[in-house]
């Protein structure tokens, strides 16, 4: 996937970058851990702006999360419950969404915009608790720009010194790639088999 991934941002520059983030805001599996340093060597190498990598990312987070916004907040618990049940979400996801929100509001936000994991299914919760929309987008803005620019600049740096430290690169990222797959599998086996004894 990653390498799919880094060959749609060499072909399509800037759109590609726009529309990758956005994908990633709606949940999909398309990490911005990869998408924004790839972007950022493509900088490096002279083939992209680095301000418009930045912009791009952020933007087309913006765009994807107000489309989850939108799924949730008009489909609600029977999106995330029906077909969310095959990748582990519960209502109990739900409910701690729920206290999540009534305790810190629109800081939920902006602040989980530059958290992994939590940053790609934020604009769920928010869409299922009708925060406003305005002040949601603007923090989601906000929120994603310095993480976008934060993993652009890694990116710029990693291909100004790719013959150095391509090699520790390539372990660390079969070690990650390993480990989060691991991850994943048990999250959605444990919510498989959450799901047939709730149904019991």
């Amino acid at each position: 996937m990653s390498q799919a991934l880094t060959n749609l941002v060499q072909h399509y520059g800037l759109f590609a970058v726009l529309v990758l983030m956005a994908a990633e805001s709606c949940g999909l599996p398309f990490p911005s851990e990869v998408i924004m340093p790839f972007s950022g060597a493509l900088v490096a190498a002279g083939h992209l702006d680095l301000t418009g990598a930045v912009l791009a990312g952020a933007v087309g987070n913006l765009a994807g999360s107000l489309v989850a916004y939108w799924l949730a907040s008009t489909f609600g618990e029977p999106l995330l419950l029906g077909p969310g049940r095959y990748v582990g979400i519960r209502r109990s996801h739900l409910e701690l969404a729920d206290r999540w929100f009534a305790r810190y509001g629109l800081i939920a936000v902006f602040l989980g915009r530059m958290l992994p994991v939590i940053r790609t299914y934020i604009s769920f919760p928010a869409g299922l608790a009708r925060v406003r929309l305005l002040p949601f987008s603007a923090l989601t803005l906000i929120g994603a720009l310095p993480w976008c620019a934060m993993l652009t600049l890694v990116g710029v740096w990693l291909g100004l010194n790719y013959t150095r430290v391509s090699r520790p690169i390539e372990t660390a990222a079969i070690v990650i790639a390993v480990l989060v797959a691991a991850a994943v599998i048990a999250w959605i086996v444990r919510g498989r088999a959450l799901a047939r004894a709730q149904g019991e």
